[in-house]
């Protein structure tokens, strides 16, 4: 393993999240934060407890997965498809670096500022409403498959995208709509019995699903399911990006 380059590729992402912080931390937090006021305000005087949680504290899950998903993606997105766009690309499949250590420096660096970007996003909404983490290891845990998960898919979207809006299309016509949709902002018991089953076909229950029950130790579905999703999501991609890179499909062209 050629740890220099994995290291030299890590550290240039994260001193370009450094150079954006305004647009890579602190719009994402206000955002959020407009989300918690707005929806906890909103909803929050006429439903104010969830399954035995209060309406503000019960969204703090759901939106700190939907930043933790969007940012992902972006960052890991757009990290790779610039060296594309300027041609700088070329440099790097001709260095000494395998496949996969390009992948764990941009994917890497995509997962670690969104983590970062989490975590802040859970100290700002313990100043608005009383949070606990009944199971602070698999929150941690669900954090970190997440983030390196939806990384590896915006790596992918990276690769394939041709332009600029097409890193925009996915997220905002796909991944937001289905964040919204898989029971951020409400638990899908609360739906017919007909829309619950159709919301266990978005993806994306499972995920916000598990990271609710590592707060308040309920969720929508099982927390192994939950799990054995992610893990699922996670090889897909992986075999995604094992393909691209085999096929050399938009890299060499």
């Amino acid at each position: 393993m050629n740890w220099p380059a994995v290291r030299a590729i890590y550290l240039f992402e994260m001193a370009r999240a450094w150079r954006t912080l305004l647009q890579s931390l602190v719009a994402p937090v206000i955002s959020t934060s407009l989300y918690f006021v707005v929806f906890g305000a909103a909803i929050g005087s006429r439903l104010t407890v969830v399954e035995g949680v209060p309406y503000g504290a019960f969204i703090v899950p759901g939106l700190i997965m939907l930043s933790l998903l969007t940012q992902s993606i972006a960052n890991a997105s757009f990290g790779i498809y610039f060296p594309r766009f300027s041609g700088t690309i070329y440099e790097i499949l001709s260095a000494p670096i395998s496949p996969v250590e390009i992948v764990i420096g941009y994917v890497g660096a995509a997962a670690s500022k969104s983590i970062v970007l989490g975590l802040v996003i859970l100290a700002t909404a313990a100043l608005f409403v009383p949070l606990r983490i009944e199971h602070p290891l698999w929150m941690a845990l669900f954090l970190v498959l997440t983030a390196v998960t939806f990384s590896l898919f915006g790596f992918v979207i990276g690769l394939w995208a041709d332009g600029f809006e097409k890193l925009q299309l996915v997220p905002l016509l796909i991944v937001t709509p289905l964040t919204f949709l898989g029971g951020s902002f409400y638990s899908i018991d609360m739906l017919p019995p007909v829309w619950r089953a159709i919301s266990l076909l978005n993806p994306v229950v499972y995920l916000v699903s598990g990271f609710r029950w590592s707060f308040y130790g309920q969720g929508d579905v099982a927390v192994g399911v939950s799990l054995a999703m992610a893990f699922l999501f996670l090889l897909i991609c992986l075999g995604l990006v094992t393909w691209m890179f085999r096929t050399g499909y938009r890299l060499k062209t």
